[in-house]
């Protein structure tokens, strides 16, 4: 452990901007730092369009930018390689990545070059008496929550969108961003790239989420709730068995398997409340929840609920919203 120091994480860019995870991710290693007295680094890869400022008043110790527009679209070998030659020369004692698309297939392939373990998707994480990470996750279907150690050195996790606050710009704190050449310019020989996108749908900044369960019986009726959701400026989520019965695309799924939201207002139309759903949308500021068994789990956590038949009651919010417009 001796050769080993500091928290490093690797700042993930999204369309030229810095990923709001790499905030999150900043605030909690300094919460770690704190406790276990260690320094805290960042790494950005990236061309000159990105715009690393605002990391320098996040309270970090140092900031690498490896840059050089080999970087400027996200490719995972090409990351993989020169992030795992900058940890074999820095030495960092634990490594963070955000568990986004990209950090899910980043983290394991960087993990499998060093030849460490790997905890996906943590909740949470803690410094133990010994000043070993604690790497916390749900298993066994969020019905406990595993703590896990690293045997070896550096100790590696990947960590939830928006369980952390973001870090708060500290104008007394400025860091100088160090400029760094790349260990590799080109892994792999691209002609070309083409882009696909079958929806340009995000569902995690929404204020407001109107979302549907086991309770909607047919693909068509989506459209009411798409309409109740659009008249309060929100937009429509699932649960993750209309994903699987095909009725709609994952984009809009929210639960420990699809996304996680926090939203001002939450509308759960016709969901149970399963503990995989929950996870995805417990920190909404108000839950409303609609479903004709009183029983349901998701009256455990609504701010209001109203126990009836989501075809009645949904038309009836989407008449008197209308009339007040």
């Amino acid at each position: 452990m001796k050769d080993y120091n500091g928290i490093l994480i690797y700042v993930e860019q999204n369309e030229g901007a810095i990923h709001k995870v790499s905030y999150e991710l900043i605030n909690k290693a300094k919460e770690l730092c704190e406790k276990n007295n260690s320094p805290l680094y960042c790494l950005v890869l990236g061309d000159k369009s990105i715009d690393v400022s605002e990391l320098s008043y996040c309270g970090v110790d140092k900031i690498f930018y490896m840059r050089n527009k080999c970087f400027e679209k996200p490719e995972e070998y090409l990351f993989k390689e020169n992030i795992i030659k900058f940890v074999e020369e820095y030495k960092p004692e634990t490594i963070l990545i955000g568990a986004t698309n990209f950090g899910r297939s980043l983290a394991p392939r960087i993990a499998a070059a060093l030849k460490i373990g790997l905890t996906a998707d943590c909740t949470d994480l803690k410094i133990d008496e010994d000043g070993k990470l604690i790497q916390i996750r749900p298993a066994f279907s969020n019905n406990i929550f595993a703590h896990i150690k690293s045997k070896d050195f550096p100790q590696m996790a990947t960590v939830r969108y928006k369980e952390f606050s973001e870090a708060k710009r500290d104008e007394n704190r400025e860091v100088k961003v160090l400029t760094l050449e790349p260990y590799v310019t080109e892994y792999s020989k691209i002609s070309s790239i083409q882009e696909f996108k079958e929806e340009n749908f995000d569902i995690t900044e929404a204020e407001v989420v109107v979302a549907a369960g086991r309770g909607i019986k047919k693909q068509e009726d989506l459209y009411m709730l798409e309409e109740l959701a659009s008249l309060l400026g929100g937009k429509l989520g699932v649960s993750r068995a209309l994903v699987d019965a095909g009725m709609i695309g994952n984009a809009h799924q929210i639960g420990y398997s699809g996304n996680r939201v926090k939203p001002k207002l939450y509308i759960a139309c016709g969901i149970s409340g399963a503990p995989q759903h929950i996870a995805g949308m417990k920190e909404s500021e108000v839950i409303l929840a609609v479903n004709n068994d009183p029983s349901a789990p998701i009256f455990n956590i609504a701010d209001y609920g109203y126990v009836g038949d989501l075809y009645e009651v949904i038309p009836q919010m989407i008449e008197r919203i209308k009339l007040c417009k």
